[in-house]
């Protein structure tokens, strides 16, 4: 097992169009999509056999797509289908194909998978968005470059301690409150319990718990590249936020945010608000690591780790088993139960 053996978001569905040709970078290797004529997504690899021009540029014609340098035509299972200078009607080239990649689509992205193996062997599927198109719930999606790694991508995303400092007032704030938290690695993922959490959550702590009572906060880390946050609040209080981080390179991260939640009878009037914060704490996050992948281009990843930092711990070794090419599921279960301040 390695890190192509996973479902990695390629696109939104809605912004791969009948018409529409996509080039996407995932874990260095270049991918371009399109779609056949009854609809259905393909992914190539972006390099027409003929001489290497980058399928991406040319445009699709009746669900095939043709290179724009001579006019190379593929089908969707990369076939080679016409060639232009072989006359008006130029033939078929059957045994050339282009490599492609397996395609599926769930909770309306357009997912690819890296692997060599067929669709129908490969046993993981794509991780499914809590709540996504549920009746009552509200739904925002966002997408964001990253200037860092995958591994450094998701600790953040999960990472409590940093929010007072990266996030003053519209996250949390310094309260020297002490949170306890049961971490728990298991089957390729990490899950976080909290507890004694209660009102520090920034300018909305009013609207979100306004009677300060403990919540419920769970996080997660599924393999390879998922975080799950999960805040509930109470009846007609519930909060999702599931980051999907896409490796396009060894230090650039594709992530896409979705937000669920479920304020009632507040879920119109929220839903600015709440676009409006994420895409604020994002552009933190995005401000933050990239001070820090400068200072890992110096200096290297040498981290001083407190207790604190046992979630990030275990993330980093399912992470460094998948670069391994070893399979993290077989990492022997952890369990740690911790106290930190905010």
């Amino acid at each position: 097992m390695d890190c192509r053996n996973f479902w990695y978001v390629a696109a939104a569905s809605r912004s791969l169009r009948h018409d529409t040709v996509l080039s996407v970078q995932i874990l260095g290797e270049w991918v371009v999509l399109f779609r056949e004529a009854n609809g259905t997504a393909v992914a190539l690899q972006d390099r027409c056999l003929h001489r290497c021009a980058p399928l991406s540029r040319g445009k699709v014609r009746h669900g095939t797509l043709q290179c724009a340098y001579h006019g190379w035509t593929y089908d969707g299972t990369g076939r080679v289908v016409q060639v232009p200078s072989e006359g008006p009607c130029g033939p078929a080239v059957p045994t050339r194909r282009a490599l492609t990649f397996a395609v599926c689509e769930v909770d309306d992205y357009v997912y690819v998978n890296l692997s060599a193996a067929a669709p129908d062997a490969i046993a993981l599927r794509p991780f499914r968005i809590p709540y996504y198109g549920t009746r009552g719930w509200g739904a925002i999606r966002l997408k964001h470059r990253f200037p860092n790694n995958v591994t450094n991508c998701v600790e953040n995303f999960v990472d409590i301690p940093h929010t007072a400092f990266v996030h003053p007032r519209i996250f949390r704030v310094r309260k020297d409150e002490k949170l306890t938290a049961y971490v728990r690695r298991h089957d390729g993922s990490v899950t976080v319990q909290y507890r004694h959490e209660r009102t520090n959550f920034g300018i909305f702590t009013l609207f979100l718990n306004p009677h300060g009572r403990e919540i419920c906060h769970t996080d997660a880390f599924h393999m390879p590249n998922v975080i799950c946050v999960d805040y509930l609040f109470g009846p007609r209080r519930r909060f999702i936020i599931t980051s999907q981080a896409i490796p396009m390179t060894d230090d650039e991260t594709l992530v896409y945010t979705d937000l669920t939640y479920n304020y009632g009878l507040w879920n119109t009037l929220a839903r600015p608000l709440i676009r409006w914060q994420a895409r604020t704490i994002i552009r933190q996050d995005i401000a933050i690591l990239s001070n820090q992948r400068e200072a890992l281009r110096r200096y290297g990843s040498h981290f001083c780790n407190t207790p604190a930092d046992v979630i990030h711990v275990l993330i980093e070794s399912i992470r460094n088993a998948l670069l391994q090419g070893t399979d993290p599921r077989l990492l022997p279960e952890a369990i740690h139960e911790i106290e930190f301040f905010v």
